[in-house]
């Protein structure tokens, strides 16, 4: 049967004492962690862009660290750094100019940002494609990035698992899945951020979806969540019952169609992922 790796978005979080850690030591949080779980992803690469000459990669001493402390079993999903995905800098104002980011796509940043992933070796999993919302101000229409992002891909190295979030739906159709069959890319379904039901994106486009894919769970409003909390992410603040029993038709459908599936839950989605989690699996 195909793998299910269901883990978390990021794990350093204090308020899990007590649900997945035994105590406030955060040097063996990632240990401890990968005790419990199989798989996790690191997002915090992503914010990497702070000016036309200021990006941040990640350092090797941190990448080698957090390899050293999971099992050879452990998979990291990793979010690509938003100096490579945004197309514009983020603007303060919604009247400022926009202005383009010189590094978007660039194949010399990602290839450097790879070989800082290498003491991972096998334990890399999805490397994740993460986009904002595209209008028609930043790229032209879906078919433009389509021939952009192709082009990109054609100069990047092979044997990763490429994976594509879009925060468009209007870029979710059949020439879209098309294309990640095309160039051996994979989908990564985000469930929140006003995007449309997963649920409903898989019953129209579950036929393109073979080897491998990613579902992330986040909720459809952060502030609100974060306020319910307190940023305190140790108890289910807002249940998702129903949509946890299509998720657990939909986890079904994709292990008897053998589609390895990795599956990231953020606090944001009810409150507590660690929770969450264990109401997914008393499901499965």
């Amino acid at each position: 049967m195909a793998a299910l790796r269901i883990g978390t978005c990021s794990w350093k979080f204090e308020s899990w004492a007590g649900l997945v850690y035994s105590g406030k030591d955060k040097a063996g949080y990632l240990r401890e962690y990968a005790g419990r779980y199989d798989t996790v992803e690191i997002d915090q690469w992503f914010w990497s862009l702070f000016g036309k000459d200021k990006v941040a990669l990640p350092g090797p001493e941190t990448v080698s660290e957090y390899a050293c402390s999971v099992p050879a079993g452990f998979r990291f999903s990793v979010k690509v750094p938003n100096s490579v995905t945004l197309t514009h800098f983020h603007r303060k104002a919604k009247t400022d100019p926009l202005i383009g980011n010189p590094h978007f796509l660039s194949v010399g940043l990602f290839k450097r940002f790879l070989e800082t992933l290498e003491p991972m070796g096998k334990k890399l999993g999805p490397v994740m494609f993460q986009f904002e919302y595209l209008n028609k101000q930043k790229i032209a229409s879906p078919a433009a990035f389509l021939d952009q992002f192709g082009d990109f891909m054609s100069k990047c190295p092979p044997g990763y698992r490429y994976c594509l979030e879009i925060r468009n739906p209007d870029y979710l159709t059949d020439a879209y899945f098309d294309f990640l069959k095309d160039h051996g890319l994979c989908h990564v379904f985000l469930h929140g951020y006003y995007m449309p039901s997963i649920f409903d994106i898989y019953r129209r486009f579950s036929a393109h979806i073979r080897k491998l894919v990613v579902i992330r769970l986040h909720g459809p409003s952060r502030s609100d969540i974060e306020a319910k909390t307190n940023k305190k992410w140790d108890k289910i603040v807002e249940p998702r019952d129903r949509e946890l029993d299509s998720l657990k038709k939909m986890l079904d459908d994709l292990r008897n169609r053998r589609v390895t599936t990795y599956l990231n839950v953020n606090n944001h989605y009810e409150g507590s992922a660690p929770l969450t989690i264990e109401r997914i699996k008393s499901r499965l």
